[in-house]
């Protein structure tokens, strides 16, 4: 049975849409995506819902797109849209890096889309009982 794990639940106060890094929410969304097992994906809206912040799946994509130089590393490659796609692609050192990086764990990706996305697919809400 999956355990809490330290994420604080409580929702965030406030989430400014104007694109500049709000560190709290950045700080724990790459909390989040650290405890995505290898081999595993989420969604951008599954780690927006699991922080109490349902409609911020746009600004999980600003934290990927930011957290590529962040230590401890993010594992940025296992963030996908909610249909598997590789959509944050581009962000990446070349646009092939993200399908490398999760074929090296074992998830089969054809173009741009995560196969058994389904079986794969990990739930942060679910998973870390928030």
């Amino acid at each position: 049975m999956p355990t809490r794990k330290s994420i604080d639940s409580e929702p965030l106060k406030s989430i400014k849409p104007s694109g500049k890094k709000d560190e709290s929410f950045f700080e724990q969304v790459f909390e989040v995506v650290r405890l995505i097992p290898k081999g595993r994906v989420t969604s951008y809206g599954a780690i927006a819902a699991a922080l109490g912040t349902k409609l911020s799946a746009r600004m999980v994509g600003w934290a990927m797109n930011a957290s590529h130089l962040t230590k401890p590393k993010v594992p940025a490659h296992r963030v996908v849209n909610r249909n598997g796609l590789l959509s944050g692609k581009m962000h990446f050192r070349y646009p092939e890096q993200m399908q490398e990086l999760l074929e090296k764990e074992g998830v089969r990706v054809v173009d741009d889309k995560v196969q058994d996305f389904d079986k794969r697919f990990w739930d942060p809400a679910k998973e870390l009982l928030l």
